[in-house]
């Protein structure tokens, strides 16, 4: 099942690409945020759907947003592919760094960027969104508590999230703007293997990151699992689950964002974000 916000309502996407305004359909709400609360219910009530719907080739790329733009926790993972670690001058972790990106820098999945002043970086990530309360869950049950995965970024200004005497990881990338997520949510169960998904991101059409989620050194059934074991995952929770190497800081000579550029993120299966950077502080 592929769930998108469109025009600001929630949407089914159909195996035959169409799409149906799930908000019509009378107990549904416009909000796709209130569906996590009520997920059971939507993906049985999503088997009943008959109607032909609006072709998606129809429906312009900026008319979708954000499919997850009010999680009550947002969950960041830090350095969970070796080879970033590598060009982060870290050793693989032993234990999962994890910090937040605070709510008001979630974005929709195409638009504008406003950068800031320091050094602004891009990192490609497999967003997971929790569909059902998940506390003390094992690993080998841990793809049945998430309602779907979508493309992120990362987006992460580097002097403050390094400012000392304690980094401020969370405050570097909360900016507004540096959390996009979209174009669409995909159920777990329509891709043949959900621990091994192409993303990466180019830009201005050069390629900046490719990597597959299977080189994660905590896969996203184990980042459940030890998240879970601290705090309840909550519906409608996200994880950014960690960026593959190629980011700006790792390149010898170090490359950040600049006005004019064009970043596309993607995730193989589920889609491809487009986001224009433009100078505004």
């Amino acid at each position: 099942m592929r769930l998108a916000t469109i025009s600001g309502r929630i949407s089914l996407i159909t195996a035959s690409d169409t799409v149906i305004d799930l908000a019509g359909h009378g107990w549904f709400g416009p909000n796709i945020q209130d569906a996590y609360e009520r997920w059971d219910e939507l993906l049985e009530f999503s088997k009943t759907i008959t109607e032909p719907g609006t072709p998606l080739s129809d429906i312009p790329a900026t008319e979708f947003g954000n499919p997850a733009p009010q999680p009550r926790q947002l969950f960041a993972i830090g350095l969970n592919y070796a080879e970033h670690a590598a060009e982060s001058s870290f050793p693989p972790p032993e234990e999962p760094p994890v910090f937040t990106k605070f709510v008001t820098s979630l974005a929709d999945p195409s638009g504008t960027i406003t950068l800031v002043p320091g050094k602004v970086d891009w990192e490609v990530e497999l967003v997971v969104v929790v569909g059902r309360r998940a506390h003390r869950v094992a690993a080998t049950d841990a793809w049945s508590y998430v309602a779907g995965v979508s493309v992120g970024q990362d987006i992460s200004e580097r002097v403050r999230q390094r400012v000392g005497p304690v980094p401020q990881f969370s405050l570097g990338k909360s900016y507004p703007g540096f959390g996009p997520i979209g174009p669409v949510l995909v159920t777990p169960d329509e891709f043949d293997d959900p621990d091994d998904l192409e993303l990466g991101c180019l830009i201005n059409g050069e390629q900046m990151q490719k990597g597959r989620t299977s080189d994660m050194i905590f896969p996203v059934p184990e980042l459940i699992a030890r998240l879970s074991a601290i705090t309840p995952l909550l519906p409608g929770d996200v994880i950014f689950t960690g960026t593959p190497a190629g980011v700006g800081f790792g390149r010898t000579p170090q490359r950040y964002l600049a006005p004019g550029d064009e970043l596309v993120s993607y995730v193989r299966g589920v889609g491809e974000m487009r986001h224009l950077m433009v100078a505004g502080y």
